[in-house]
């Protein structure tokens, strides 16, 4: 089924433009999600909206959008008053300027949306500046209003099209300064860091999204499934054994080598969580006939 667009309008880059809409490139997998139940009736809990001061029940649909400008004191902003501030990013993404793609840091990645062309008109428009930006290696830097807020975008060109990510702020990021002051101190041995290097290329693996899997939801899944069944799942959890801090690292190292070893690219890759494969059993040796 065909996403459904979250924004219409024109990408424009100087004076040519195309039609273009944005669609989530991720969707909601139905992720576990509970409610809260009164335990004594097992009934689901129902949050009412209610005036702070009054407690009279309100509608939502009736209410407007305030911000406090002291302690209990609010600007009253009306539908009509969002309105008026819209900006021209609200229907174009007017192209900006362009970046090496290298040049965004992806701490500053935010969302990700498929920028698409809007039906047929433009359609020619929008390939030719695609295959620009994938030529020139460049990202496209521009603004777009979702949610009535205005957010920096970079377009970048994928397989047959463009994304966009919406990207933080620098005001949105904390500083890392002070965490990584003490790291810079350290003296390193240069055999350690040859070690750890070669660990990494033995374990160095072509990335697979299928690897990724939330095990913790996984489990609770599990859990869920069985207590519905009227059961509980009785395998134990592994428990983690009480981290050292007094080893001997190059030891370590070449330890955590040798048994790497056995999972390295070259006899084969197996999916994590899986036991390694054991070795085959001994051929069977033939029977001698008796005279």
């Amino acid at each position: 089924m065909t996403p459904r667009a979250i924004w219409h309008g024109h990408l424009r880059l100087a004076l040519v433009s195309c039609p273009v809409a944005l669609f989530n490139a991720r969707h909601d997998r139905a992720g576990v999600r509970f409610h809260l139940i009164n335990p004594e009736t097992g009934n689901r809990v129902k949050m009412i909206t209610q005036d702070s001061v009054t407690g009279k029940p309100l509608d939502r649909s009736d209410l407007v959008k305030g911000y406090e400008i002291s302690k209990d004191k609010y600007v009253v902003l009306t539908s009509a008053d969002l309105d008026s501030v819209k900006v021209e990013s609200s229907s174009v993404l007017s192209i900006d300027k362009f970046v090496d793609a290298g040049d965004i840091d992806p701490l500053y990645y935010e969302s990700c949306y498929y920028l698409a062309p809007d039906g047929k008109a433009g359609e020619d428009v929008y390939a030719v500046l695609r295959e620009a930006i994938v030529r020139t290696g460049k990202m496209a830097l521009s603004r777009v209003v979702i949610s009535q807020r205005e957010r920096t975008v970079a377009l970048r060109p994928v397989s047959g099209g463009l994304m966009a990510h919406t990207l933080y702020e620098q005001r949105d990021i904390n500083s890392a300064a002070d965490l990584f002051d003490d790291v810079s101190a350290i003296k390193i041995d240069p055999e350690m860091v040859d070690l750890a290097a070669q660990l990494i290329r033995r374990q160095s693996q072509k990335y697979d999204p299928a690897d990724l899997e939330d095990r913790y939801e996984s489990r609770l899944r599990e859990l869920i499934h069985a207590k519905a069944a009227g059961g509980h799942l009785l395998e134990p959890q592994e428990e983690l054994a009480a981290p050292n801090n007094v080893i001997d690292l190059v030891a370590a190292l070449k330890k955590s080598l040798a048994e790497s070893g056995e999972s390295s690219p070259a006899k084969g890759r197996r999916k994590p969580g899986t036991r390694p494969d054991t070795a085959p059993p001994a051929p069977k040796r033939a029977h001698r006939r008796r005279a």
